[in-house]
Formats: C-alpha cells, structure tokens, sequence
C-alpha cells in the first residue's frame, strides 16, 4: 500500500487571546491519472482517520473496544456512509499504532 505524503502546505492562523480562528486547508481536486484502486484506498484511509478521530474523541482508546458495530455506529453520529469490515479494520490499526 503507497504511503500518504502531504501535498499543501498547513494555512498560518493567527490566534488571538480572546478567541481562535480556525480555516481550513482549501480542498484540491485529487491527482488524475491513477488508477480506480489508488483512489478507492485514499478515500478509505481518509475515511478511517475521520472515523478513528471521532471514537478517540469519544473516549475510545484501545482497538479491542471498538468493534465493528461501535464504528458504524460512531459513523452514523458524524454523517458517513457505514464503513465496510476492512475500513473498520483499519480503524483499529490506526488506533493501535497512533498510542
């Protein structure tokens, strides 16, 4: 599987005292050109890092307590589509090896 490299440069944000601005990194078309499976992988790490950031906002910090069904579940609560077994699984690896 190719590693993911990071193409933008991170926005400075200024940051006052009283409050905090936040922008996003402005969105880019992805490369085209690579084949059906590059981007079927891409979106499904992307998928899992959305998913795994929500269950260790949660409280979940160990794989062995999320299950597939607390995945989907999580998924459901912050707007995406049901993972599939091995998005979960990957779930669970970035949970493993993020400690």
């Amino acid at each position: 599987m190719a590693v993911a490299t990071l193409m933008t440069k991170p926005v400075s944000v200024s940051v006052s005292t009283s409050q905090s601005t936040y922008r996003p990194l402005k969105k880019k078309p992805l490369p085209a050109g690579q084949p059906r499976e590059w981007y079927v992988s891409h979106n499904r790490r992307l998928k899992a890092m959305r998913l795994a950031i929500a269950l260790l906002d949660s409280g979940v910090y160990h794989p062995a307590t999320a299950d597939n069904r607390k995945i989907r579940a999580t998924a459901e609560s912050i707007g995406v589509h049901p993972p599939s077994d091995t998005t979960c699984r990957m779930v669970r690896a970035l949970i493993r090896y993020g400690r």
